[in-house]
């Protein structure tokens, strides 16, 4: 699961109707290209390698065996996230599930790698169609772990005075990301208006999943907002660490009907091999009177 450090680490188009903003995702040419930040680990992709290996070779080298399309990470943690990516496939044949924000009660949680491993999953294990979206704003970082140039992005677009489209980054044939771009102070008024909305509704026409990685619901009132705009929340706690009052909170101010499943992150099993446990409805320890 990522550390600290790790986590820390428009295309014009008038409106189709007056007054009615025109909020279209401009999808790139695959591959993306890696952004050029300063990393002693920065290679440029050889272009006969295979897209899977392609894909890795772009995920910001501190994730080392905590990326599942990495070989080397522990069989027990990607099991973990293709248990969890079944619970939520089942969820989207048999209830249209198709919309998910993954949040935390606090920063550090794991909450933006947990985001981009489902992704991953969903795009390389069931090759679908997925959308990951970096919500947080304020602290984006969903671009260092696919090492994407972050100038421009959702919050860029969504506070834009022009009509205008939102440029997705296209890392493999199945997986396109939107990053949050130039951090802000103050995003509220883009992340609740209706352009925010329309921009959800249109990626549930061209995605088969869409994944919104958002800030700490405790911390900030963003990951709040934005839990009216989705179909459900994946939460995901570090074990040991999380405060049990801050959790029941942060359920609290999202809805407990809104709540999916549980991740507990760097949780140790009897085997100590374990990195996190995914607890959904149903599952042992994931039943409604085990939540907070």
């Amino acid at each position: 699961m990522p550390s600290s450090s790790t986590q820390q680490a428009i295309e014009d188009m008038p409106a189709e109707n007056p007054g009615q903003e025109a909020v279209a995702l401009a999808k790139e040419a695959y591959p993306a290209e890696v952004a050029h930040a300063p990393s002693p680990n920065y290679e440029t992709r050889p272009s006969d390698q295979k897209p899977e290996e392609s894909l890795f070779q772009r995920i910001d080298s501190r994730l080392t065996e905590k990326i599942v399309v990495d070989q080397n990470m522990s069989p027990a943690s990607r099991e973990q996230y293709r248990r969890m990516a079944a619970v939520l496939h089942d969820a989207h044949n048999t209830q249209g599930l198709q919309v998910v924000m993954v949040a935390s009660a606090t920063a550090s949680e794991g909450k933006t790698l947990t985001a981009s491993n489902l992704a991953l999953t969903f795009s390389e294990s069931y090759q679908k169609r997925v959308l990951l979206i970096d919500a947080d704003l304020r602290r984006p970082t969903l671009h260092t772990v696919f090492r994407l140039d972050a100038s421009m992005g959702l919050g860029d677009g969504l506070l834009s005075k022009t009509e205008s489209k939102m440029l997705v980054r296209q890392v493999s044939p199945r997986l396109a990301v939107l990053p949050a771009g130039r951090p802000s102070t103050d995003p509220m008024a883009g992340l609740t208006s209706e352009r925010m909305r329309h921009l959800i509704d249109e990626a549930r026409q061209s995605f088969d999943w869409v994944i919104i990685d958002t800030p700490p619901v405790m911390l900030l009132p963003d990951a709040h907002l934005l839990a009216s705009m989705v179909q459900g929340v994946v939460m995901v706690v570090r074990a040991g660490a999380t405060p049990y009052d801050l959790i029941k909170r942060a359920v609290e101010a999202i809805g407990r009907n809104r709540i999916l499943g549980v991740v507990l992150n760097r949780a140790d099993s009897p085997a100590g091999s374990d990195e996190y446990n995914y607890y959904g409805y149903g599952e042992p320890g994931g039943s409604s009177q085990d939540r907070p």
